[in-house]
């Protein structure tokens, strides 16, 4: 069999055996927003993501707290250092008022995070400027589709931030990006000297109705989109969102994990 991606070739004889193939998957770094497992304590979330074949993972609240204490920061740290996972980043962090951006990037820093995930109002850009300034860690701003009023598309963030620090940027959701009619493929190219961190997921229609489904299995043109990403150097993780089946998301995240890197060794 020639190399996934490249069509079906004659039975090779014996005189002329098969060569093999030598094509490596895409350098994509993989990894799992932890609202997928929101249903779940930290340990069983660090176990899952292991069992899903992820090595990075970006906080939820649930699993661990923004209130928390330094050192309760730094045992969960340490906890996911020892689980082999790199604890990137936390979100989606809401920042409605100055507290919660002060908040957000004392715990990320404290936690040694590379981003924060989050859905400021418009009129804490400014502040939130001046954090990433100090702190020397990114935000990328979340969007959430037809139903939010604020930042419903990655382009209604993108046109508010390009007077602002480069550390602002984008986390662009596919899922919400489709089901607002936008092409994610087109504000990859577009947006992507801002785009820092992607929610994996896929969806059942491109339209406000579209419900989330495993990867694979919805309307997302998953192939281009990665090439997409790896065409722009995209450096960033990928980190799955996967919203089905609260009480038991293992499966299915497994599922759209697999298919993606199914997709990455042939693209």
């Amino acid at each position: 069999m020639a190399c996934a991606g490249r069509g079906w070739a004659a039975a090779p004889t014996a005189a002329a055996p098969a060569p093999a193939c030598s094509r490596k998957p895409a350098k994509l770094t993989l990894g799992l927003a932890s609202y997928s497992l929101r249903n779940f304590d930290l340990d069983k979330t660090i176990a899952m993501t292991r069992r899903a074949g992820l090595g990075h993972i970006c906080f939820k609240s649930m699993h661990l707290p923004l209130e928390s204490t330094p050192e309760q920061i730094a045992a969960a740290v340490e906890k996911t250092k020892a689980a082999g996972l790199v604890l990137y980043g936390c979100g989606v962090v809401t920042m409605r008022k100055p507290a919660e951006v002060q908040q957000a990037f004392d715990y990320a820093k404290a936690a040694g995070m590379t981003t924060i995930v989050a859905m400021p109002l418009p009129e804490m850009l400014p502040l939130v400027n001046e954090k990433v300034q100090q702190y020397d860690i990114k935000i990328a701003i979340h969007n959430h589709g037809p139903g939010d009023k604020v930042w419903p598309t990655p382009q209604s963030a993108y046109e508010k931030i390009q007077h602002l620090d480069k550390r602002v940027g984008l986390c662009m959701d596919i899922g919400h990006t489709v089901r607002a009619g936008i092409d994610p493929v087109e504000t990859t190219a577009k947006c992507a000297d801002r785009l820092y961190e992607i929610h994996m997921k896929d969806v059942t229609a491109a339209t406000a109705k579209g419900k989330t489904t495993q990867v694979g299995r919805g309307i997302i043109d998953v192939p281009n989109f990665l090439r997409a990403l790896i065409k722009i150097h995209y450096a960033g993780v990928v980190a799955f969102e996967y919203e089905e089946e609260a009480n038991d998301p293992l499966p299915g995240l497994a599922e759209s994990v697999g298919y993606t890197k199914g997709v990455l060794a042939v693209v």
